[in-house]
């Protein structure tokens, strides 16, 4: 793998151990994947942001690391395990709101934005067409490069951070235009709705793995791609995939080729199935990606007559620190129901100390919360589980 003398000297230590350790960690990636040479990139997207899921090793890796560690391109954080305003809230226990706090403060000394979504594309954190990044939340780096068609490998933690640190990447995988090509032709059959484009990603991540899909038959806008890439990369790895006309680069390979796999009725159906493995629940919580703002509206639009009947059902609405800041009036009517929670999600919250059963509208929540918070799960729209507490 060629390096460039500045990147040989960063190797060799002149900017300092962190830099090297960094420079260190991508080169072996690098060689493990056949990489010709490191790439710069524009960007980067860190998960490794909860307490729950870093714990005591990750917190010290991060004081060890902003010692001397600043970060060259934009980076913004995953979701926190809690809102850092409104953790009693969330009966969360002090220890681990100051552990979590400290996290937040050693990624702000590296210089990362503590802007904490896993929606970072909707204002944070805005690639462009073709720009190399570094990202490591699963759905957001698949809507990158699906949506966007600026391009990223599926990054862990320490390997995004140290892009982020060196400003560069090693050039293979998804950052390659052949390995960005379509692997399979999917005709979609469903009624369009987000939950709809969820399932889809439910079932076709199951099938196909970490395969590249192509779908047909759909129109998705940003909210759907969300939704869809999240259910896609939590089911089966999906890292990147095309929407006929929607993705920018759909249009640049053939597939005539390639297997045509059909997913209507019957296939959303089971993908549904194996998601649902209660019938009751304690908390019923949405926004995992963040909630938009439209959700935002359309769920307070539905809400703004209706009241809350059952109180033994705790109800969360997950977004962003800038969304939930841009839909205040709509804020205050979800309110009525249950805390509007900024920079956090159900997922890397530790519930399951307060809670065993679940209901969300997200398959992605669906696939982890049984294993990250040891939930029984119900999966279903946004109405149907409203419905049950209104």
């Amino acid at each position: 793998m060629y390096l460039t003398p500045e990147e040989e000297s960063i190797l060799g230590g002149s900017a300092g151990e962190s830099a090297q350790k960094a420079m260190e960690l991508i080169v072996a990636l690098g060689k493990v994947y056949d990489a010709d040479r490191l790439v710069d990139i524009t960007s980067a997207h860190l998960s490794g942001a909860s307490y729950k899921t870093i714990g005591d090793g990750g917190l010290k890796y991060l004081e060890d690391v902003s010692k001397d560690a600043k970060v060259k391109v934009t980076a913004t954080l995953n979701p926190l395990g809690m809102d850092r305003d409104r953790w009693a809230e969330m009966r969360i226990p002090e220890k681990f709101a100051n552990k979590q706090l400290k996290i937040i403060e050693l990624y702000e000394k590296m210089g990362v934005k503590s802007t904490c979504s896993c929606t970072p594309y909707l204002g944070a954190n805005v690639p462009s067409f073709g720009d190399h990044v570094a990202w490591a939340e699963s759905s957001a780096l698949s809507v990158v490069n699906s949506y966007i068609g600026a391009r990223t490998n599926r990054e862990g933690g320490p390997g995004a951070l140290a892009a982020a640190i060196v400003g560069k990447t090693a050039n293979y995988g998804l950052h390659l235009k052949e390995n960005r090509a379509p692997t399979v032709v999917i005709d979609a059959d469903i009624d369009g709705t987000i939950f709809s484009h969820s399932l889809l990603g439910q079932a076709a991540g199951s099938m196909f793995g970490a395969s590249v899909p192509y779908f047909r038959n759909i129109s998705p806008d940003i909210d759907s791609i969300k939704t869809m890439a999240a259910a896609m990369a939590a089911a089966g790895s999906v890292a990147m995939f095309h929407v006929e006309n929607v993705t920018p680069e759909s249009k640049l390979y053939d597939i005539s080729g390639l297997e045509v796999v059909h997913i209507g009725k019957k296939e959303l159906g089971e993908a549904r199935t194996t998601l649902n493995t209660t019938d009751d629940i304690q908390l019923i919580a949405f926004g995992c990606p963040h909630l938009t703002v439209r959700e935002i509206t359309e769920m307070a639009e539905f809400l703004k007559d209706k009241k809350k009947i059952r109180n033994d059902v705790d109800i969360w609405f997950c977004t962003s620190s800038e969304v939930r800041s841009r839909c205040a009036d709509q804020v205050r009517i979800l309110e009525r129901f249950g805390p509007v929670l900024a920079d956090t999600c159900m997922v890397v919250a530790p519930i399951e100390s307060n809670y065993q059963r679940t209901g969300t509208n997200s398959a992605k929540a669906g696939n982890y919360l049984p294993t990250l918070c040891s939930q029984n799960v119900m999966c279903r729209d946004f109405a149907k589980l409203m419905e049950l507490v209104i």
